[in-house]
């Protein structure tokens, strides 16, 4: 697990990379000189995508955590918060920078579906927590010799 997740860490290095150009490039062409959630994206990716699994990469490493039941799952729901989150940053931003005004049922919609991804990111963060605190290498230093 240790390579897949410096592997991820990569992918989202690279997704975050792609962001920053994206949300540079982009606002030149139009001449968009406000504030716009496109900036997000790039931050998002590099600290909660190739910061948060470069960590997990370190952990496992000095814990090895992953072969526990349900590491996986929460994984993917980590990978899943983070994309619906970052899905919505650049939806917003997009709408932003077009001078795009949403309806009102749009803009909620918006927002309740990144507030479901942040949901998603806190609750497998604070899954994979605990069970990095479970991990077996951290129970048998806690047991009395």
């Amino acid at each position: 697990m240790l390579k897949k997740y410096l592997n991820v860490a990569i992918v989202y290095a690279a997704l975050a990379m792609a962001g920053g150009v994206f949300y540079r490039e982009f606002t030149k062409a139009v001449r968009f000189t406000g504030a716009t959630n496109l900036s997000f994206v790039h931050t998002h990716y590099f600290v909660l995508g190739m910061f948060f699994f470069l960590a997990l990469a370190l952990l496992e490493k000095s814990f090895v955590f992953s072969a526990q039941k349900g590491v996986r799952g929460w994984v993917t729901v980590y990978h899943v918060g983070l994309n619906v989150t970052s899905a919505c940053l650049f939806l917003r931003g997009l709408s932003q920078t077009g001078g795009t005004a949403l309806t009102r049922g749009l803009d909620a919609s918006l927002s309740g579906v990144a507030g479901i991804g942040h949901i998603l990111l806190g609750a497998s963060m604070l899954a994979l927590l605990i069970l990095i605190r479970r991990s077996p290498v951290l129970q048998r230093a806690a047991q009395p010799d």
